[in-house]
């Protein structure tokens, strides 16, 4: 029963979430957290930083690493393909019409609408990690560093990572 309702919260948070990962992110906060209460935030937000620092899509590795947490290696693999099926279908589907539609007037506009929509998704998702993440002083520090060094000095966001871990290994 665990696994098919994992199946149909991932299979949901795929189907309608646009804009990539991190607009997924209220989305699975609130299927995991709120709606079923697989995960507190804390745990929500710990494998949130494993999904950023492991290499591949920030969604697919959230869904597989909260599968892994709540239903052990077949709730990874569940979550993982529920995750990504309703992609796989519109992609199949926008492939198949788009020499078709491509020019329309209402598709432009729809693509239009949809990109206010996912920067309100991410600004969302990194409020909430921030109010659980940001804990004193030293953490809003190293936020405000890592924010300034990334959009200012437009350092690399790898290096910023491996700078911040070092940073929080010496303060903390």
């Amino acid at each position: 029963m665990i696994l098919l309702k994992l199946f149909l919260s991932f299979f949901k948070i795929g189907a309608f979430s646009f804009g990539g990962g991190y607009a997924m992110l209220p989305l699975i906060q609130e299927e995991v957290i709120e709606k079923n209460n697989w995960l507190t935030s804390n745990e929500f937000i710990d494998i949130l930083a494993i999904s950023q620092i492991t290499p591949g899509p920030i969604a697919i590795n959230s869904a597989t690493f909260l599968g892994y947490r709540i239903s052990g290696v077949l709730g990874s693999i569940v979550a993982t393909i529920a995750v990504v099926i309703p992609s796989l279908i519109i992609i199949l589907l926008i492939a198949h019409f788009l020499n078709k539609f491509k020019e329309s007037k209402y598709v432009e506009w729809t693509f239009k609408g949809v990109r206010p929509v996912v920067i309100g998704l991410i600004a969302s998702a990194g409020i909430f990690v921030a109010k659980d993440a940001i804990i004193d002083i030293k953490s809003l520090f190293i936020a405000c560093g890592v924010f300034y060094i990334i959009n200012f000095r437009r350092v690399h966001p790898i290096l910023a990572l491996i700078i911040a871990g070092i940073i929080g290994g010496i303060l903390y």
